[in-house]
């Protein structure tokens, strides 16, 4: 399959998506004016009245992915992050410390990493990119009902080399994004980005069209009670990359994981949940460079 031929196949795929979430809407549009004859109030604000007082974007309802960007809203949000992996006589650990403050509506975040990558007979380790980003949502459609609650808007990312081993080039990710909830438990993050790679060395101006899906269902403590835990949450994702230019062109590679959160009661201030899933590849790309891994994650809100 051709690149131009995968990109229109990615494009179809998003467009079958909002088709699909703007017919669940239209048939929960229709049940709620059936039983509800009052004229809704205004809701609308925000740039141009994009956005909705009624969506649950502003509510924390999106959790937080392991391997897929966070597009959801945070207020102050710590994080700490460990990623292992092995494959092809490879293994590699990344251990990542993440900081999330919200401005109002825009999120702005700030990720240092450490790498660490063995092979038979080389040892590389060091500071990664310094990760800084931002995001603010633009547009949101909430159903009548509130079955359906969709919210897009765009991100930056940037990454600053912190000239180690395995850290060289600058990299710049501009990208757009959907929070979408259907019903009361289910929630899918997705987001479109294109990488560029500055500076110099083989990778230098190496583009790649990266993705990701992250889905996920709220089980309260109601529903499941487990001591100490408010809320249980399964988690599946789904996390690409298809190389744009430079030596192969076309190729992608696709991770998965899958696992669970546990967000536990406040404590104070400060309300603490971790999470845990198993990495595995989906696709033969993937296969060649990783076989299995795990990342653990832990977070404090406040």
């Amino acid at each position: 399959m051709g690149l131009k031929t995968k990109a229109v196949a990615h494009v179809f795929g998003v467009l079958s998506v909002i088709a699909l979430v703007r017919a669940a809407a239209a048939a929960d549009d229709q049940a709620a004016t059936a039983t509800n004859a009052a004229v809704a109030p205004d809701t609308r604000y925000g740039l141009f009245n994009g956005l909705d007082h009624r969506s649950a974007y502003t509510r924390e309802v999106f959790p937080e992915p392991f391997l897929v960007n966070d597009m959801a809203l945070e207020e102050n949000e710590l994080e700490f992050t460990w990623l292992h992996t092995k494959g092809s006589g490879q293994q590699s650990d990344i251990g990542s410390v993440e900081i999330q403050k919200g401005l109002g509506l825009l999120t702005l975040q700030a990720e240092v990493p450490y790498e660490r990558i063995v092979s038979p007979d080389h040892t590389a380790h060091g500071a990664g990119n310094i990760e800084l980003g931002a995001r603010y949502p633009l547009y949101q459609f909430v159903s009548a009902g509130r079955i359906v609650d969709a919210t897009f808007g765009m991100a930056m990312e940037g990454g600053i080399p912190a000239d180690s081993t395995v850290s060289r080039n600058a990299e710049v990710v501009p990208q757009i994004f959907n929070d979408l909830r259907l019903g009361g438990h289910f929630t899918v993050q997705s987001v479109l980005g294109c990488s560029t790679l500055l500076g110099g060395g083989e990778d230098g101006g190496l583009r790649t069209f990266e993705y990701g899906f992250s889905f996920a269902y709220a089980i309260e403590h109601r529903e499941l009670p487990l001591p100490g835990a408010r809320q249980f949450i399964p988690m599946l994702e789904l996390v690409g990359a298809t190389a744009l230019n430079k030596a192969d062109p076309g190729r992608n590679s696709l991770l998965g994981d899958i696992g669970f959160r546990a967000k536990f009661n406040p404590v104070g201030r400060v309300e603490p949940n971790c999470g845990l899933g198993w990495v595995f590849p989906v696709d033969s790309a993937a296969r060649a460079e990783l076989h299995w891994g795990f990342v653990a994650s832990l977070i404090f809100e406040f």
